[in-house]
């Protein structure tokens, strides 16, 4: 009788790091992260993959193809992927739990993501010019300002974009898709970081805190520009006039008073405005809309800022000091008052 056979799969054991795959073609796509060879090409931009299957799936975003379906919402995605993190808005899944603050994510790389916030790491540098960011995405789409390279059209307007979700965002302007529905209120979004920001209305979240005042943010970037008040930086400069801004939004609201461009039309009235947000704050003088409310009295707003304020009636905060003085008011609008009175005593004394 002869002895059985045992099938042994030999080890392929990489000299640089030491990992082992029992897969000689598991081996080779892993040499390829050292080597950095990246051998299939998308023959409609040039772009290149170290993996044949992530060639299949970049193609998609040309050809449009979305072969995974939910079943729930007949919405369809170009990568299973998309179509698992989707089903979790349904289920409402969330198993990945943050062990500072017990926060719960749907995906782990908005765990990753969010762990930042507390770590305040930057992982991302731009070897260009030092810039340092906390999502991969970001870095990339950034580093489109130094080569210029913007790979990916749009077939209906024909504008470029240097990453693939730059263009899916900007598609959905064309389609009028808001594929993000929050569940407390049915308003929907186009984009990811707009409904999460959306949330914290009803969540109440500020995870963004100023270390001078302590004072609390829902989004990083309002913590940067209230940062601006105690360091009075005004980063943005007007080329017509050359008036400085601590925010870029000024700015480009700024610009229009010597464009006098005014794009943005009430179907109502036929009133123009210069912004969207301006057409949108005027929209509700029509329809009556106060979609933000107090969580002490239940008094509810048109305006957010609106809101913010009346709270600080609650909390007796009172944000905005006088360098002059040291005195504190609640609103800044109330501080600029103020601060006219020194600056009138200054022209009288002199």
């Amino acid at each position: 009788m002869e002895p059985k056979k045992i099938c042994t799969r030999e080890k392929h054991e990489c000299k640089l790091c030491g990992k082992s795959f029992s897969r000689n073609t598991n081996f080779i796509q892993h040499q390829r992260i050292h080597t950095g060879e990246k051998p299939y090409e998308c023959n409609e931009c040039g772009k290149a993959f170290s993996e044949s299957t992530n060639l299949i799936q970049h193609q998609r975003v040309h050809t449009g193809e979305k072969p995974y379906k939910c079943s729930k919402c007949e919405k369809t995605f170009s990568h299973w992927s998309s179509l698992r993190n989707h089903e979790r808005i349904h289920t409402g899944e969330k198993p990945y739990p943050c062990n500072e603050c017990g926060k719960t994510f749907s995906h782990i790389s908005a765990l990753t993501q969010h762990h930042r916030i507390h770590t305040g790491k930057k992982p991302y540098a731009c070897i260009e010019c030092g810039k340092t960011f906390s999502r991969s995405t970001h870095l990339i789409e950034h580093q489109g300002i130094h080569s210029g390279e913007k790979s990916y059209q749009c077939k209906k307007c024909r504008k470029a974009f240097c990453h693939s979700t730059s263009l899916i965002r900007h598609q959905r302007t064309h389609t009028g898709e808001r594929p993000y529905k929050c569940t407390k209120c049915r308003k929907a979004f186009s984009h990811t970081p707009a409904f999460i920001q959306h949330q914290r209305i009803h969540t109440g979240e500020k995870p963004y805190e100023c270390n001078e005042w302590g004072k609390a943010f829902s989004q990083s970037a309002h913590l940067t520009e209230h940062q601006r008040s105690h360091t009075g930086e005004k980063p943005y400069v007007c080329k017509e006039c050359g008036k400085t801004f601590s925010r870029n939004t000024h700015l480009t609201e700024h610009l229009k008073i010597h464009s006098g461009e005014k794009p943005y039309l009430c179907n109502l009235c036929q009133k123009l405005f210069c912004y969207r947000t301006s057409l949108v704050r005027h929209q509700r003088t029509h329809t009556g809309e106060k979609p933000y409310q107090c969580d002490e009295c239940a008094k509810s707003f048109s305006l957010s800022s609106a809101l913010t304020k009346h709270k600080q009636t609650h909390t007796g905060e009172k944000p905005y000091k006088c360098n002059k003085c040291s005195d504190v008011f609640c609103h800044s609008t109330s501080l600029i008052q103020h601060q006219r009175t020194h600056f009138r005593n200054e022209i009288l004394s002199k």
